[in-house]
């Protein structure tokens, strides 16, 4: 059941990626042969970054496919919908390891830069800025519903500044003659992709650590749950994400009023905050507890 209820969304998700993927492999071939003929540095950061987005595209690609499986398994029963994530910090860390090789060789570079024919790199550069805003605008829409593809339009969006990079140090290139114009971006390049891989890398891991989602409060959300006529108690309150968009929360209410009515209202009040998979259970009175809603 839970695996075949957003097929219809995943399946334009899958054709947007694979026709991304085709466009970005057919210009990371080009820049990368660019690049290496004339020895542009800044072409080769470009191209550094332009494969890190076929990596998040295809990674991406397979997490999807992966995670419409749903639960195939018992020893697996959330499915493989954690997948994406996977593939996010595996996104951040190669985004890390181009970020830093670019900014070793801009170093080196630094005494003796070599002189760069700029016109191939306007040329090059141009065709990227197109074959990037392309691949942004059909990765947007599935963008903040899945951290596989927010991981590869955040490079892809990334990408398209660092085109306007090299377009810029081409222009500098051909009417000045500053060999240092390639370096320049090529560093630009870099540092711009840097904290993008570790803001990636944070979501990431705040969800694989099970930390609470940001936009909920957890406080508030107790008061809100003891609030419901008849709790008297609210224990066990965990909420935590899946994957972007899945939000998961299980609480222990106490009461001893009638529970069917007490677990509608509860479910209420988790759905108005955008967790409708959720777990509660309405247990009688015991023991006391240092959770009562007196407390809070």
């Amino acid at each position: 059941m839970g695996a075949g209820h957003s097929h219809g969304g995943s399946d334009a998700r899958v054709s947007r990626m694979i026709l991304a993927a085709a466009i970005l492999t057919g210009f990371f071939i080009l820049e990368l042969t660019t690049a290496l003929v004339i020895n542009s540095i800044a072409l080769l950061a470009d191209a550094g970054h332009m494969l890190t987005d076929l990596v998040a595209l295809f990674m991406g690609l397979t997490a999807v496919l992966v995670a419409r499986r749903g639960s195939a398994s018992p020893s697996r029963t959330y499915g493989w919908h954690r997948a994406e994530v996977f593939t996010a910090v595996a996104n951040a860390v190669l985004l890390l390891f181009v970020a830093a090789f670019i900014l070793y060789e801009a170093f080196e570079r630094l005494s003796d830069a070599p002189r760069i024919p700029g016109v191939p790199m306007i040329l090059v550069a141009l065709a990227g800025l197109v074959a990037n805003v392309v691949v942004v605008m059909l990765l947007r829409s599935s963008s903040d519903k899945s951290l596989a593809v927010k991981g590869a339009y955040m490079e892809v969006l990334a990408d398209t500044v660092s085109s306007i990079g090299v377009l810029i140090a081409g222009i500098v290139t051909v009417t000045t003659g500053w060999p240092y114009a390639d370096v320049v971006v090529a560093v630009f390049v870099a540092l711009w992709v840097l904290p993008r891989a570790i803001s990636l890398a944070r979501a990431a891991l705040r969800i694989l650590s099970e930390s609470s989602p940001t936009h909920i409060d957890v406080e508030e959300l107790r008061s809100a749950l003891c609030a419901v006529k008849g709790v008297t108690e609210v224990h066990d309150l965990h909420v935590w994400t899946l994957v972007p968009g899945k939000d998961m929360v299980t609480a222990h209410l106490t009461s001893s009023a009638d529970s069917a009515r007490v677990l509608d209202d509860a479910r209420a009040v988790l759905t108005a905050r955008g967790l409708e998979h959720a777990t509660v259970q309405v247990e009688p009175p015991s023991a006391a507890s240092d959770c009562n809603c007196e407390a809070t």
